[in-house]
């Protein structure tokens, strides 16, 4: 007999599958989500901040009409971008262990919404 939708991630090793009672057997697995978080083999966080900084960009894409509008206040942008974005891309980030790229990717992410938000061109202009 074997647990159909049962799987279980040893992180830093693999391992073949093991029985749980009986002779139900399980498999491992290389990545799961749970609660919206990637978990990995890898011990580090790489995948799953990149992850979160792809969303925050497809939420920033589809916000772009209203971040960019000259009748929106600011304040309102800010709210937008704090609620939506924000929150987004920085679910789970108190426990992340940044490297100094994922780092700069969070950031310029963070960058970017603003930037349209407050309609500021990353084009010095003279």
């Amino acid at each position: 007999m074997k647990l159909n939708k049962t799987k279980y991630l040893c992180i830093g090793e693999m391992h073949s599958n093991f029985k749980l009672y009986k002779n139900s057997e399980t498999e491992s697995c290389q990545e799961y989500k749970y609660l919206g978080v990637i978990f990995d083999t890898s011990r580090t966080d790489d995948k799953e901040i990149r992850s979160r900084v792809i969303q925050a960009r497809k939420c920033i894409a589809c916000l772009n009409g209203i971040l960019c509008r000259k009748e929106k206040r600011k304040e309102r942008k800010l709210n937008i971008y704090n609620v939506l974005i924000k929150s987004s891309l920085l679910y789970d980030s108190k426990t992340w262990r940044l490297t100094e790229n994922n780092k700069r990717w969070v950031e310029a992410t963070e960058m970017d919404a603003l930037r349209r938000s407050l309609r500021i061109s990353r084009k010095k202009k003279n």
